[in-house]
């Protein structure tokens, strides 16, 4: 017999009433909006594969085990091709993205629990496991560097492009130095990308003759990055000649990057731009990547090159060190280029 205070509630009305319970905690400081906004696409993904109008109470493990495996093999919406850019329907989802995804859920459920929406979370009696949730490795997120050196040349192609004939165009034209100077500090600084989007102007400085990013990351910490020569150069053309008219109203007058309409570039918009310049390298070097996965490989190449751990830990923005291993991706080649420059075999 059910309990009277259970409130049958469908799967969607539920899932609403938990997404506006997480964005409001956002005015509270417990959560970011960015942190918020990931919950809620993700429990908006649940409604969909585990079907809006079931009543919540009514599902069990069997059925979470189901939108798990669903999850697993929905394509990846980020990126359009697989993971060698070939055409189809797209890159599978990551173990770390399968992870993300129970975790949401499981919070969910959690939250169902203490409201009397459930009587039992189903999540403890979910049976699958990584392995059968399509027995998937998460793809290789770091480009190797012919890949990453491709990329680049695509990126400071189109910012030479753009340099000198921004002011000529028309609006909606002017992007090429923007999505030059984008694809650069991704792949070269590393942002996450809400760091990216919410650079302002002011947050780049000049001490000593070295051009500064002071970022503003996660938990209110700061931290300033020195951008390499060639990024930084790119940058003060693109503040001269390619940022183009910020909109009236809103705070498009401060943002780095503007959309052609003249507003602060939104989140979504930076794979958009990613894609774009990723059509401009040669096919044999290109490979799909996200901005977290540039993020992958700045960390990947600087630790590779034996750039100091702390120093890589500081330039990503994490307060532990241990947190690098998760950034830290092998390189093909890597161990046999490392021995055969074994340190206690040089005179």
């Amino acid at each position: 017999m059910r309990p009277a205070e259970l409130n049958r509630l469908t799967v969607v009305e539920a899932a609403d009433r938990y997404v506006e319970l997480v964005r409001a905690r956002t005015l509270t400081g417990a959560l970011s909006p960015a942190t918020a906004e990931v919950y809620a696409r993700d429990v908006a993904t649940f409604v969909a594969l585990a079907g809006a109008d079931r009543v919540l109470d009514d599902l069990d493990g069997a059925d979470v085990d189901a939108v798990l495996l669903a999850f697993a093999r929905k394509p990846d919406g980020r990126r359009a091709g697989g993971a060698d850019g070939d055409e189809g329907g797209g890159a599978r989802q990551s173990a770390a993205s399968q992870a993300r995804f129970r975790r949401s859920v499981s919070a969910l459920f959690k939250h169902a629990v203490l409201a009397g929406w459930v009587q039992v979370n189903p999540m403890t009696a979910a049976t699958v496991t990584a392995r059968e949730r399509g027995g998937l490795r998460p793809e290789r997120r770091a480009l190797t560097r012919e890949q990453a050196q491709g990329l680049i040349g695509a990126a400071r192609g189109l910012a030479g492009e753009g340099a000198g004939v921004e002011a000529g165009r028309r609006r909606d034209q002017r992007t090429g130095l923007r999505d030059g100077l984008i694809v650069l500090l991704l792949a070269t600084v590393g942002p996450r990308v809400s760091e990216l989007v919410r650079a302002n102007v002011e947050d780049f400085y000049t001490n000593d003759g070295v051009r500064y990013w002071r970022i503003f990351g996660k938990g209110g910490r700061t931290r300033d990055v020195p951008l390499p020569g060639d990024v930084a150069r790119v940058l003060d053309v693109y503040l001269a000649e390619g940022r183009g008219v910020p909109a009236a109203g809103g705070d498009g007058e401060k943002a780095l990057l503007l959309s052609w309409r003249g507003r602060r570039l939104a989140r979504g918009d930076v794979q958009a731009v990613i894609d774009r310049v990723l059509r401009r390298v040669d096919p044999a070097r290109r490979r799909s990547v996200t901005p977290h996965g540039l993020r992958h490989t700045t960390a990947t190449h600087l630790l590779a090159d034996a750039v100091d751990m702390d120093a890589v830990r500081r330039v990503l923005g994490h307060s532990d060190l241990a947190t690098l291993g998760r950034y830290r991706d092998e390189l093909p080649g890597e161990l046999e280029v490392a021995m055969r420059a074994h340190p206690l075999l040089r005179e």
